[in-house]
């Protein structure tokens, strides 16, 4: 049983890749931030079925918070062999209007978080000579989007992350990898009219939107012992809209 840390875990993404993971026999914390009744009910619903899932709260855009977060999950487990990075915010907005606090809060949520969690899981998956981590940045991450210049930026900047990364800890059995979805059905595409929808749809090769479930099993794949000769890799699901 491995021990598999979803930061980001509440809902969308983060929750389905969190159900993935229990029902594949591992060890999940569904990490949370503000979110505790959907993370509290993720958890309830898992653990009903038999799977091993626990809730833990951080604001992974601090440091110390993450600092806590992993000093908790040693002394539960002894360390993390899979992390997935998900936690993140998006927002639209004329670049010309980002302030700085719009900018800096970005940058914390979406790019210090993985910074600050890699940094705390490497340790002990450096000791075991084995890990798995996946960051999940975006198709804006790879190409630029309007009117979303910084959260493209720090999408980018997790990509880049990934592969410096992946460079660096190759040897010590540790893989590197990032997912980065086009449009999926979560939260974030909520208050989009069907009109929207659909625009975004015809914009794919496939004149569909992804759901939570199509990351989710790319993340499981490529936490496998047998996805090993994989790392640095940038994983674009999105449909065909960005190829």
């Amino acid at each position: 049983m491995r021990n598999v840390l979803i930061t980001g875990a509440s809902r969308g993404i983060g929750a389905e890749t969190a159900r993935l993971f229990a029902e594949n026999g591992d060890n999940v914390y569904i990490n949370y931030c503000s979110s505790v009744q959907a993370a509290e009910t993720l958890q309830w619903s898992l653990t009903q079925k038999g799977f091993s899932a626990k809730t833990i709260k951080a604001d992974v855009s601090s440091s110390d918070s993450v600092q806590q977060m992993f000093a908790d999950i040693e002394k539960d487990c002894g360390g993390i062999d899979v992390l997935v990075n998900n936690a993140g915010i998006a927002q639209i907005k004329l670049f010309t209007d980002i302030t700085n606090d719009e900018w800096d809060k970005m940058v914390a949520t979406n790019l210090s978080s993985v910074f600050y969690c890699c940094r705390a899981a490497l340790p002990y998956m450096i000791r075991q000579k084995f890990g798995r981590i996946v960051n999940i940045s975006s198709m804006w991450g790879q190409v630029g989007g309007s009117c979303e210049v910084h959260y493209s930026a720090v999408k980018a900047g997790i990509i880049g992350l990934t592969k410096a990364l992946a460079m660096e800890e190759g040897l010590s059995g540790i893989t590197v990898n990032c997912v980065a979805p086009g449009v999926i059905t979560t939260d974030m595409t909520a208050h989009l009219t069907e009109d929207d929808l659909k625009a975004l749809k015809d914009e794919t090769a496939t004149g569909t939107l992804g759901t939570p479930y199509d990351i989710a099993r790319t993340v499981l794949f490529l936490a496998d012992h047998h996805s090993s000769f994989i790392t640095g890799q940038v994983f674009g699901i999105n449909g065909g809209s960005v190829l």
